[in-house]
């Protein structure tokens, strides 16, 4: 018998209850669960202590028995570290971008890092030309020449 730790529904419409039950996996979801090993109130604020109860003894004995945990059930007891938290790695195919999408995004990649690129570039230009020695300026030999050639003119004419 396949034996699993899953939710049972209660309340009324629009006010749902959850018994955390041990079950036989081949029955319905609310009808022929063998133990109730604890509660989830969805109604209360997640803060509140009320919101998840579990008799850890119980769980404990029923795990170590070999009852599977539905997801729910392994997110209460993976936060109250009885088992460790369960790795989600479905990623829905049907819901995942076209081609097209995946076109666009990979182009736009290649502009953003051709322009983060460029930006790096002129970064560096100006902090080359900033560390760089300015020119030495150009002595002015043209008004001390003046002189000497109106001399040389005068004493050739």
């Amino acid at each position: 018998m396949a034996v699993k730790i899953r939710l049972a529904r209660g309340g009324t419409k629009k006010r749902p209850h959850y018994s955390i039950v041990v079950a036989d996996s081949r029955m319905a979801r609310d009808k022929g669960w063998i133990e109730k090993i604890g509660t989830y109130n969805p109604m209360l604020p997640k803060d509140s202590e009320g919101r998840v109860v579990l008799q850890k003894d119980r769980i404990e004995h029923w795990l170590k028995v070999g009852a599977q945990v539905t997801d729910r059930v392994a997110l209460f007891l993976s936060q109250a570290g009885m088992i460790e938290a369960r790795k989600v790695t479905d990623k829905p195919t049907q819901s995942a971008p076209k081609k097209k999408a995946q076109e666009r995004t990979r182009e736009q990649a290649a502009m953003a890092e051709k322009a983060r690129e460029a930006a790096e570039k002129a970064k560096a230009e100006a902090e080359a030309a900033k560390n760089a020695p300015a020119p030495e300026p150009k002595p002015e030999a043209a008004p001390a020449e003046a002189p000497a050639e109106e001399a040389s003119a005068e004493s050739a004419a």
